[in-house]
Protein backbone atom coordinates (compact mmCIF):
# COMPACT_ATOMS: atom_id res chain seq x y z
CA UNK A 1 0.00 0.00 0.00
CA UNK A 2 0.90 3.65 -0.25
CA UNK A 3 1.23 4.83 3.35
CA UNK A 4 1.41 8.48 4.38
CA UNK A 5 3.11 8.92 7.77
CA UNK A 6 2.49 12.38 9.19
CA UNK A 7 5.28 12.90 11.69
CA UNK A 8 7.78 10.54 10.13
CA UNK A 9 10.86 11.88 11.92
CA UNK A 10 9.60 11.62 15.51
CA UNK A 11 10.82 8.93 17.90
CA UNK A 12 8.12 6.51 16.75
CA UNK A 13 8.14 7.58 13.12
CA UNK A 14 11.83 6.71 12.84
CA UNK A 15 11.06 3.15 13.96
CA UNK A 16 7.78 2.84 12.06
CA UNK A 17 8.88 3.92 8.59
CA UNK A 18 11.57 1.21 8.18
CA UNK A 19 9.13 -1.49 9.31
CA UNK A 20 6.57 -0.36 6.74
CA UNK A 21 9.22 -0.25 4.03
CA UNK A 22 10.46 -3.72 4.98
CA UNK A 23 6.92 -5.04 4.51
CA UNK A 24 6.88 -3.73 0.95
CA UNK A 25 4.81 -0.60 1.42
CA UNK A 26 5.52 2.65 -0.43
CA UNK A 27 5.91 5.27 2.29
CA UNK A 28 5.76 9.04 2.25
CA UNK A 29 6.94 10.46 5.58
CA UNK A 30 6.59 14.10 6.59
CA UNK A 31 8.85 16.47 8.45
CA UNK A 32 8.67 20.15 9.32
CA UNK A 33 12.27 20.68 8.24
CA UNK A 34 13.82 20.24 4.79
CA UNK A 35 17.08 19.42 6.58
CA UNK A 36 15.56 16.09 7.61
CA UNK A 37 14.61 14.93 4.11
CA UNK A 38 17.92 13.10 3.76
CA UNK A 39 17.24 11.16 6.95
CA UNK A 40 13.84 10.11 5.60
CA UNK A 41 15.44 8.96 2.35
CA UNK A 42 17.88 6.84 4.33
CA UNK A 43 14.90 5.13 5.98
CA UNK A 44 13.71 4.12 2.51
CA UNK A 45 10.79 6.54 2.22
CA UNK A 46 9.87 9.59 0.18
CA UNK A 47 10.03 12.78 2.21
CA UNK A 48 7.62 15.69 2.31
CA UNK A 49 7.94 18.98 4.18
CA UNK A 50 4.58 19.72 5.80
CA UNK A 51 3.18 22.07 8.41
CA UNK A 52 0.56 20.05 10.27
CA UNK A 53 -1.18 23.23 11.45
CA UNK A 54 -1.60 24.61 7.92
CA UNK A 55 -4.61 23.09 6.18
CA UNK A 56 -3.28 23.94 2.70
CA UNK A 57 0.12 22.41 3.44
CA UNK A 58 -1.48 19.20 4.72
CA UNK A 59 -3.89 19.03 1.80
CA UNK A 60 -1.13 19.46 -0.76
CA UNK A 61 1.14 16.87 0.84
CA UNK A 62 -1.58 14.22 1.10
CA UNK A 63 -2.87 14.87 -2.42
CA UNK A 64 0.63 14.56 -3.88
CA UNK A 65 1.30 11.28 -2.06
CA UNK A 66 -2.06 9.72 -3.10
CA UNK A 67 -1.96 7.30 -0.15
CA UNK A 68 -4.18 4.36 0.64
CA UNK A 69 -3.86 5.08 4.35
CA UNK A 70 -2.85 8.06 6.49
CA UNK A 71 -0.98 7.45 9.75
CA UNK A 72 -1.07 10.37 12.21
CA UNK A 73 2.04 10.50 14.41
CA UNK A 74 2.44 14.27 14.66
CA UNK A 75 3.65 15.62 17.98
CA UNK A 76 5.95 18.44 19.08
CA UNK A 77 7.32 17.15 22.37
CA UNK A 78 11.04 17.32 21.56
CA UNK A 79 13.11 20.09 23.11
CA UNK A 80 13.47 21.64 19.65
CA UNK A 81 9.73 22.29 19.51
CA UNK A 82 8.58 22.31 23.14
CA UNK A 83 11.62 23.34 25.13
CA UNK A 84 12.72 21.73 28.37
CA UNK A 85 10.24 19.16 29.76
CA UNK A 86 7.85 20.81 32.23
CA UNK A 87 5.70 18.18 33.93
CA UNK A 88 4.27 20.76 36.34
CA UNK A 89 2.83 22.76 33.43
CA UNK A 90 1.83 20.21 30.76
CA UNK A 91 -0.56 22.77 29.28
CA UNK A 92 2.51 24.82 28.31
CA UNK A 93 4.85 21.93 27.51
CA UNK A 94 2.29 20.23 25.25
CA UNK A 95 0.74 23.40 23.80
CA UNK A 96 1.91 22.76 20.23
CA UNK A 97 1.25 19.03 20.47
CA UNK A 98 -2.27 19.75 21.67
CA UNK A 99 -2.86 21.85 18.56
CA UNK A 100 -1.51 19.07 16.37
CA UNK A 101 -3.93 16.68 18.05
CA UNK A 102 -6.89 18.98 17.47
CA UNK A 103 -6.33 21.26 14.47
CA UNK A 104 -3.75 18.94 12.92
CA UNK A 105 -6.00 15.90 13.19
CA UNK A 106 -8.85 17.83 11.58
CA UNK A 107 -6.59 18.92 8.72
CA UNK A 108 -5.44 15.35 8.09
CA UNK A 109 -8.97 13.99 8.09
CA UNK A 110 -10.13 16.71 5.70
CA UNK A 111 -7.20 15.98 3.39
CA UNK A 112 -7.88 12.26 3.56
CA UNK A 113 -11.53 12.78 2.65
CA UNK A 114 -10.67 15.15 -0.19
CA UNK A 115 -8.16 12.68 -1.61
CA UNK A 116 -10.39 9.63 -1.22
CA UNK A 117 -8.29 7.97 1.49
CA UNK A 118 -10.44 5.34 3.16
CA UNK A 119 -8.39 4.57 6.26
CA UNK A 120 -6.72 6.62 8.99
CA UNK A 121 -4.64 5.37 11.94
CA UNK A 122 -3.88 7.87 14.69
CA UNK A 123 -1.75 8.08 17.82
CA UNK A 124 -3.49 7.99 21.19
CA UNK A 125 -2.20 7.48 24.72
CA UNK A 126 -2.71 4.89 27.44
CA UNK A 127 -0.07 4.76 30.13
CA UNK A 128 -1.34 5.94 33.57
CA UNK A 129 -4.45 7.82 32.50
CA UNK A 130 -7.18 5.25 33.03
CA UNK A 131 -10.19 6.33 35.07
CA UNK A 132 -9.27 6.35 38.77
CA UNK A 133 -11.91 3.99 40.08
CA UNK A 134 -12.21 0.23 40.21
CA UNK A 135 -9.27 -2.00 39.30
CA UNK A 136 -5.72 -1.01 38.47
CA UNK A 137 -5.77 -2.26 34.85
CA UNK A 138 -8.19 -0.89 32.25
CA UNK A 139 -9.48 -2.07 28.86
CA UNK A 140 -10.61 -0.09 25.83
CA UNK A 141 -14.12 -0.11 27.28
CA UNK A 142 -13.07 1.91 30.31
CA UNK A 143 -13.11 5.71 30.07
CA UNK A 144 -9.92 7.73 30.22
CA UNK A 145 -9.22 10.23 32.99
CA UNK A 146 -9.08 13.83 31.77
CA UNK A 147 -7.93 15.32 35.11
CA UNK A 148 -10.49 18.09 34.92
CA UNK A 149 -9.43 21.17 36.85
CA UNK A 150 -5.69 20.52 36.45
CA UNK A 151 -3.02 21.75 34.04
CA UNK A 152 -3.10 18.34 32.33
CA UNK A 153 -6.76 18.62 31.33
CA UNK A 154 -6.22 20.44 28.04
CA UNK A 155 -3.81 17.82 26.73
CA UNK A 156 -5.96 14.90 27.81
CA UNK A 157 -8.98 16.53 26.18
CA UNK A 158 -6.97 16.93 22.98
CA UNK A 159 -6.37 13.17 23.00
CA UNK A 160 -10.12 12.74 23.41
CA UNK A 161 -10.64 14.86 20.30
CA UNK A 162 -8.36 12.56 18.31
CA UNK A 163 -10.42 9.57 19.36
CA UNK A 164 -13.77 11.22 18.69
CA UNK A 165 -13.06 12.41 15.16
CA UNK A 166 -10.91 9.49 13.97
CA UNK A 167 -13.43 6.92 15.17
CA UNK A 168 -16.24 8.92 13.57
CA UNK A 169 -14.30 8.68 10.31
CA UNK A 170 -14.06 4.90 10.65
CA UNK A 171 -10.40 4.85 11.57
CA UNK A 172 -8.27 3.37 14.33
CA UNK A 173 -6.74 5.02 17.37
CA UNK A 174 -3.75 3.28 18.91
CA UNK A 175 -3.42 4.20 22.56
CA UNK A 176 0.31 3.75 23.04
CA UNK A 177 1.77 3.23 26.48
CA UNK A 178 4.72 5.26 27.69
CA UNK A 179 7.44 4.91 25.06
CA UNK A 180 10.93 3.70 25.73
CA UNK A 181 13.65 2.81 23.27
CA UNK A 182 16.09 4.87 21.17
CA UNK A 183 15.66 8.54 21.99
CA UNK A 184 12.42 8.12 23.94
CA UNK A 185 13.45 8.34 27.61
CA UNK A 186 16.84 10.04 27.51
CA UNK A 187 15.59 13.02 29.53
CA UNK A 188 13.97 10.77 32.14
CA UNK A 189 17.08 8.62 32.48
CA UNK A 190 19.19 11.73 33.01
CA UNK A 191 16.87 12.86 35.81
CA UNK A 192 17.03 9.38 37.36
CA UNK A 193 20.84 9.46 37.31
CA UNK A 194 20.78 12.85 39.02
CA UNK A 195 18.29 11.51 41.59
CA UNK A 196 15.81 14.14 40.44
CA UNK A 197 13.05 11.65 39.56
CA UNK A 198 11.69 10.59 42.95
CA UNK A 199 8.94 8.21 43.96
CA UNK A 200 5.87 10.07 45.21
CA UNK A 201 4.18 8.80 48.34
CA UNK A 202 3.97 5.01 48.29
CA UNK A 203 4.37 4.90 44.51
CA UNK A 204 1.31 2.69 44.08
CA UNK A 205 0.04 4.31 40.87
CA UNK A 206 0.21 2.05 37.81
CA UNK A 207 1.67 2.80 34.38
CA UNK A 208 1.92 0.85 31.14
CA UNK A 209 4.97 0.92 28.88
CA UNK A 210 5.75 -0.11 25.32
CA UNK A 211 9.00 -0.33 23.40
CA UNK A 212 9.10 1.83 20.26
CA UNK A 213 9.68 -1.21 18.03
CA UNK A 214 6.63 -2.97 19.46
CA UNK A 215 4.54 0.19 19.05
CA UNK A 216 5.71 0.36 15.44
CA UNK A 217 4.88 -3.29 14.73
CA UNK A 218 1.37 -2.82 16.12
CA UNK A 219 0.94 0.20 13.87
CA UNK A 220 2.01 -1.78 10.81
CA UNK A 221 -0.59 -4.41 11.67
CA UNK A 222 -3.30 -1.77 12.13
CA UNK A 223 -2.45 -0.40 8.69
CA UNK A 224 -2.40 -3.77 6.97
CA UNK A 225 -5.54 -5.10 8.63
CA UNK A 226 -7.41 -1.80 8.13
CA UNK A 227 -8.20 -1.90 11.82
CA UNK A 228 -11.02 0.22 13.20
CA UNK A 229 -11.70 1.27 16.76
CA UNK A 230 -9.50 1.80 19.80
CA UNK A 231 -6.58 -0.44 20.76
CA UNK A 232 -4.32 -0.28 23.83
CA UNK A 233 -0.77 -0.73 22.55
CA UNK A 234 1.06 -1.58 25.76
CA UNK A 235 3.23 -4.40 27.01
CA UNK A 236 2.10 -7.35 29.13
CA UNK A 237 3.01 -5.90 32.53
CA UNK A 238 1.31 -2.76 33.82
CA UNK A 239 3.08 -1.99 37.08
CA UNK A 240 3.20 0.49 39.96
CA UNK A 241 5.83 3.21 40.07
CA UNK A 242 7.44 1.59 43.12
CA UNK A 243 8.43 -1.31 40.83
CA UNK A 244 9.29 0.21 37.46
CA UNK A 245 11.13 3.34 38.65
CA UNK A 246 13.68 1.53 40.90
CA UNK A 247 14.25 -0.98 38.08
CA UNK A 248 14.82 1.84 35.60
CA UNK A 249 17.32 3.38 38.01
CA UNK A 250 19.15 0.08 38.46
CA UNK A 251 19.36 -0.47 34.70
CA UNK A 252 20.68 3.08 34.28
CA UNK A 253 23.38 2.49 36.88
CA UNK A 254 21.83 5.06 39.20
CA UNK A 255 21.17 5.08 42.91
CA UNK A 256 17.74 4.05 44.14
CA UNK A 257 15.23 6.92 43.66
CA UNK A 258 14.45 9.10 46.64
CA UNK A 259 10.93 9.25 47.99
CA UNK A 260 9.01 12.50 48.55
CA UNK A 261 5.65 13.12 50.21
CA UNK A 262 2.57 13.84 48.11
CA UNK A 263 2.24 17.43 49.32
CA UNK A 264 5.78 18.29 48.29
CA UNK A 265 5.49 16.56 44.91
CA UNK A 266 2.28 18.44 44.16
CA UNK A 267 4.00 21.73 44.97
CA UNK A 268 7.12 20.98 42.92
CA UNK A 269 5.82 18.83 40.05
CA UNK A 270 2.06 19.40 39.89
CA UNK A 271 -1.06 17.28 39.86
CA UNK A 272 -0.19 15.06 36.91
CA UNK A 273 2.96 13.71 38.54
CA UNK A 274 1.10 12.99 41.76
CA UNK A 275 -1.76 11.19 40.02
CA UNK A 276 0.60 9.14 37.87
CA UNK A 277 2.70 8.04 40.83
CA UNK A 278 -0.07 7.43 43.36
CA UNK A 279 -3.36 6.72 41.57
CA UNK A 280 -2.54 5.96 37.93
CA UNK A 281 -4.25 3.05 36.18
CA UNK A 282 -2.48 0.85 33.65
CA UNK A 283 -3.94 -0.88 30.61
CA UNK A 284 -4.57 -4.32 29.12
CA UNK A 285 -3.32 -5.25 25.65
CA UNK A 286 -5.60 -8.28 25.25
CA UNK A 287 -7.67 -6.73 22.46
CA UNK A 288 -4.65 -5.74 20.36
CA UNK A 289 -3.09 -9.16 20.74
CA UNK A 290 -6.37 -10.86 19.87
CA UNK A 291 -7.61 -8.71 16.99
CA UNK A 292 -4.33 -7.58 15.43
CA UNK A 293 -2.44 -10.82 16.12
CA UNK A 294 0.23 -8.63 17.71
CA UNK A 295 3.32 -10.28 19.16
CA UNK A 296 5.67 -8.29 21.34
CA UNK A 297 9.44 -8.36 21.08
CA UNK A 298 9.59 -6.92 24.61
CA UNK A 299 6.67 -8.38 26.63
CA UNK A 300 7.83 -6.53 29.75
CA UNK A 301 9.58 -3.27 30.53
CA UNK A 302 11.77 -5.32 32.89
CA UNK A 303 13.52 -7.01 29.99
CA UNK A 304 13.29 -3.93 27.79
CA UNK A 305 14.89 -1.53 30.25
CA UNK A 306 17.75 -3.97 30.80
CA UNK A 307 18.45 -4.35 27.07
CA UNK A 308 18.11 -0.64 26.26
CA UNK A 309 20.18 0.67 29.16
CA UNK A 310 22.77 -2.06 29.52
Amino acid sequence: MRVFVAGGTGVLGRRLVPQLVARGHQVTATTTSAAKLGAIARLGADGAVMDGLDAASVGEAVAKARPDVVVHQMTAISMVHAGKPDIKHPDRWFALTNRLRTEGTDHLLAAAEATGVSHVVAQGYASWNGIREGGWVKTEEDPLDTLEGTAAHRGLKALGHVEDVVLAAGGAVLRYGAFYGPGAVDDQVELVRRRQYPLVGRGTGYSSWVHLDDAASATVLAVEKKARGVFNIVDDEPAPANEWLPHLAACAGAKRPMRVPVWLARMLAGDQAVVMMTEGRGFSNAKAKRELDWRLRFPSWRQGFEEELA
